[in-house]
């Protein structure tokens, strides 16, 4: 008996993991929790909003305090539940409970979901006049980034190009400071209550570069204005770099992560079924997106294999052992490639505008290394395949891994 409690426990912990966080695909408990925390947040933020209106405050505080003592309660538990479920995390699962714990604390996560909970608990022990922190439970909008996948989205393409958005900033920055000074030098003497310091002139480049042009701060010199042509010029490119940069990763983001599709696709490769929602979620973030026009070559026979491929959109012909084979939406190939190093023994081109996810064989393996469960999970495969020969000489494309949807 002694010895069933633990089991019992661990159970329940990752049974909660899954409902809070990565679970089976089409669970129930998942569904409904994620739904209803959803909700509550938007209510959450709608009555920070409200409660701001003096006439709302007034007539509906009763409303206000329940929607707050229900939302503490609820938020409260959340915390504590993931806290507690924190080592099912599959980052964690290498280390102790405790420091999967910490982690979890620590994570950007975990200090959004206590933000959301520590204003109101804090407006029991800070002084009237201090209460204005509980306006802090806006933050609760951020928790929405958990349940939506745009948003999510939105935030990997920051994560990915952030070495690009800090170079902006540096540029950024430098233009600020030079085109500052250039002014300083040109309107000093013509308004030194607003150029008559570099960073007096700061405020000027900044709102310029910025495209905004507020026109409390304008040049009056002839030099003046010819330097404030040249950075507005500049403007354009400052905003079109970054706004360029964030568009393109977010597009990217969301096309190679639309889980009705993906989902459906990656788990449907002989290579990963079995793995659950947590190790398919992964794999699918490695994802990139291409797409090619109707007669484009996309791998061609005898090419060194690096990576396979998924069909979200039109439709390849497939050259093989004499015979052309098509492949829609839904379809793959490729999958051996991921496996060992091979040449390709087919020419595989598109027969309409095809939109294309990739998975690079280099990113599979570091994933695998990361991941002794999907690691453990390819070896058996492998040796399965090799097993029955599926594996052959001729190369990555062959017969039993071109399947169908409905396979």
């Amino acid at each position: 008996m002694a010895q069933q409690q633990p089991k019992r426990i661990n159970r329940w912990r990752h049974r909660a993991y899954e409902v809070l966080e990565h679970g089976p695909v089409g669970d129930w408990g998942m569904r409904f929790a994620s739904r209803f925390l959803i909700l509550l947040v938007l209510v959450n933020v709608a009555a920070v909003v409200f409660e701001s209106v003096p006439r709302y405050e007034a007539a509906y505080q009763n409303v206000f305090t329940a929607i707050e003592i229900v939302s503490l309660i609820v938020f409260t538990v959340e915390y504590a539940v993931r806290i507690w479920a924190a080592a099912e995390h599959a980052p964690y699962r290498q280390v102790t409970a405790t420091r999967a714990r910490m982690r979890y604390m620590l994570s950007s996560d975990g200090l959004i979901d206590l933000v959301s909970i520590l204003p109101f608990w804090l407006a029991f022990v800070v002084p009237a006049e201090f209460r204005v922190i509980l306006l802090l439970r806006i933050v609760r909008f951020l928790k929405l980034a958990r349940y939506s996948p745009a948003m999510r989205s939105l935030l990997e393409a920051l994560h990915a190009e952030r070495r690009a958005l800090v170079g902006c900033l540096f540029i950024l920055f430098a233009a600020t400071l030079i085109t500052a000074s250039f002014m300083h030098l040109a309107e000093r003497d013509a308004q030194p209550d607003k150029f008559g310091t570099i960073p007096d002139a700061m405020w000027w480049a900044i709102v310029t570069l910025g495209t905004i042009g507020y026109g409390d701060v304008v040049p009056v010199t002839p030099l003046g204005k010819i330097i404030a042509s040249v950075t507005i010029l500049c403007a354009i490119v400052m905003i079109a770099l970054p706004v360029g940069i964030i568009a393109t990763a977010f597009s990217d983001q969301i096309h190679r992560r639309d889980f009705v599709v993906t989902w459906g696709m990656v788990a449907r490769v002989p290579l990963f079924n079995g793995l659950d929602a947590s190790a398919i979620g992964q794999i699918m973030r490695l994802l990139r997106a291409q797409t090619v026009d109707a007669g484009d070559v996309i791998v061609r026979r005898g090419d060194a294999a690096h990576c396979m491929y998924f069909i979200a959109n039109g439709e390849v012909a497939i050259e093989f052992d004499g015979k052309n084979i098509s492949l829609g939406v839904g379809h793959f190939f490729g999958e051996i490639a991921v496996l060992r190093r091979a040449r390709r023994s087919a020419t595989v081109t598109a027969t309409t505008r095809t939109n294309l996810l990739v998975l690079d064989a280099s990113d599979f393996h570091v994933l695998m290394e990361q991941e002794p469960r999907i690691a453990e999970r390819v070896h058996t495969v492998v040796r399965d395949r090799i097993g029955r020969e599926i594996v052959t000489p001729r190369g990555d494309i062959v017969t039993e891994e071109i399947a169908t949807p409905e396979e």
